[in-house]
């Protein structure tokens, strides 16, 4: 699984890779507004990324195409059972209580839930 986690910015970054594929540094440049990030300090964001595993690449002449290593969805997967490890005492059950507690859920969704569980069960 993933060992690390993502800055905010990394997340920015990895959210344009997954939506839009691979690209060069100057293609990921134009997803961003004004004023928008200097080339280098971009390229030094994409390299460490890199050397924490989430995005890979591939070398063209001089210059490097890079890629999503990790999907979005591994990544969201490790990300949840990390909060509901450190959090939750490993309880999906607490989460959901939680949720309930803070009417963060309606009844309506749990119930929704519960048949999709009983639909994953048959």
């Amino acid at each position: 699984m993933i060992a690390m986690k993502l800055t905010p910015k990394e997340e920015e970054i990895m959210n344009i890779f997954w939506d839009n594929g691979a690209m060069f540094i100057k293609e990921l440049l134009t997803y961003y507004n004004e004023p928008k990030p200097h080339y280098n300090t971009l390229s030094t964001m994409v390299r460490l990324l890199e050397e924490k595993g989430f995005i890979d690449y591939k070398k063209f002449g001089n210059t490097y195409q890079y890629f999503a290593k990790i999907s979005k969805e591994d990544y969201r997967k490790s990300t949840m059972n990390d909060v509901v490890g450190h959090f939750f005492d490993n309880s999906f059950t607490r989460v959901v209580s939680s949720f309930i507690e803070e009417d963060k859920i309606s009844l309506d969704e749990l119930k929704d839930l519960i048949k999709k569980i009983e639909d994953n069960n048959k």
